[in-house]
C-alpha cells in the first residue's frame, strides 16, 4: 500500500493534453505520466478511504467505441466509484478542469424505481428525503440524475414532492476545480468530508429504494 501524498497538478495537465491528442501513440508515450500522476495517487487515496466508504473501483481509461461515431480511444476523465450497493455510493472524477465529487444512485431497476417513488410519495420518508436534498443543495452541491418531464403515471401531478417523483435516478455533485489542498496529503480528509455530506442521501436510497 502506497501512502497517499495528494493528486499532483500533472494529473490535470495530462487530461488537458489528452483532449488535444486522443490517440494511441500519444497515450503510449505518456502512459508513465498517467500511472504516476493519476492511477497511483487515486489508488492510494481510495485505499486510505476504504475503511470509511468501502472498497472503490477505478474505471478503465479506455472508451468503448464499438457503437460510437467518436472513435477517440481514451476517456478524457478518470472516474472511481465506492459502491455501497450496485449503482449506489460515492463518485469521484478527475479531468482537465479539476476534481468533481458526487454521490447517490445512478440507476434503478424497475422494482427499485417503484420503491423509490412510493417512498417519495409517502409523507414520512418523502419529507425526510426532501429535507436531505435541501440540505445538500444548500451546501453547494448540484442535484442531478435522470428525470422525466412530467410526474409519473399514478401520482398526482400537483404532489408536493413532484420534482423528486420525476427522478429516475438521484445524485448530487460538487465541482471543486484544483484547490490548493488537492496536491497534499490533506486531500484525503477534504474529500472524505465532502463525501460525508452525501451520506444521508446514500443511506436514504439504501433504506427505501435499494434491494
Amino acid at each position: 500500500m502506497n501512502t497517499f501524498q495528494g493528486i499532483p497538478p500533472e494529473a490535470f495537465r495530462f487530461y488537458a493534453e489528452l483532449e488535444q491528442n486522443n490517440n494511441r501513440e500519444w497515450w503510449l508515450e505518456h502512459k508513465d505520466v498517467y500511472d504516476a500522476a493519476v492511477k497511483e495517487p487515486l489508488t492510494a487515496l481510495l485505499e486510505q478511504l476504504e475503511p470509511q466508504f468501502g472498497p472503490a473501483k477505478i474505471f478503465r481509461p479506455y472508451r468503448d467505441v464499438r457503437f460510437s461515431q467518436d472513435k477517440s480511444p481514451y476517456k478524457t476523465a478518470q472516474g472511481a466509484f465506492a459502491a455501497e450497493q450496485e449503482g449506489l455510493g460515492f463518485y469521484l472524477h478527475l479531468a482537465a478542469d479539476g476534481l468533481l465529487l458526487g454521490g447517490g444512485c445512478h440507476s434503478y431497476s424497475p422494482a427499485q424505481l417503484a420503491r423509490y417513488r412510493e417512498s417519495v410519495a409517502a409523507p414520512a420518508s418523502g419529507e425526510e428525503l426532501e429535507g436531505i436534498v435541501s440540505q445538500i443543495a444548500d451546501a453547494g452541491y448540484s442535484i442531478g440524475g435522470e428525470k422525466l418531464k412530467t410526474v409519473p403515471r399514478g401520482f398526482d401531478k400537483d404532489h408536493p414532492r413532484a420534482e423528486l417523483l420525476k427522478h429516475k435516478s438521484l445524485s448530487a455533485g460538487l465541482e471543486l476545480g484544483e484547490p490548493a489542498w488537492l496536491s497534499t496529503p490533506a486531500a484525503a480528509g477534504e474529500i472524505a468530508r465532502r463525501w460525508e455530506v452525501l451520506r444521508p442521501l446514500v443511506d436514504w436510497v439504501s433504506e427505501h429504494a435499494a434491494p
